[in-house]
């Protein structure tokens, strides 16, 4: 029996199935995903031949960098995709997932960048960027 993994934005606008294993929580601390979530990303990914979207319309596609972009809800602002540009795999929001997820956490990203307000204290690999560890998805958005 294959894995198959449900999650939703907020309002429930936009749906979304993943039939595959997850990788494990990669938390990414970069500038730009402490100001789209107001803490950082925490993500899983998978291959978008997996993903099936329910309510595509209503997600808003922003373009936050030359190779990469960050897909919400149109209609409630939930943060739930990050994809580089023609990517085969996509990044998942952990949150925008229902429980139980089954998830388990593997490491922490752009640390460098990290909030001042808030400590890494979970014994988890980090890295400085994305060269020692991949971004959910490929690289920083």
């Amino acid at each position: 029996m294959s894995e198959v993994h449900h999650g939703s934005c907020l309002c429930g606008t936009v749906r979304f199935c993943i039939a595959a294993p997850l990788r494990g929580v990669v938390y990414c601390h970069c500038s730009q995903c402490r100001r789209q979530t107001g803490l950082y990303y925490a993500a899983t990914d998978v291959d978008v031949s997996n993903l099936t979207i329910e309510g595509e319309g209503n997600i808003t596609w922003y373009a936050s960098s030359d190779f990469a972009r960050r897909g919400f809800c149109a209609t409630c602002g939930s943060a739930l995709f990050w994809q580089c540009n023609d990517a085969d795999r996509i990044s998942v929001l952990a949150g925008a997932l229902d429980q139980p997820s089954a998830l388990t956490a593997e490491s922490h990203i752009y640390v460098e960048d990290k909030g001042d307000f808030y400590q890494i204290c979970d014994g988890l690999p980090q890295s400085r960027g994305a060269a020692e560890a991949e971004k959910p998805g490929g690289s920083p958005g």
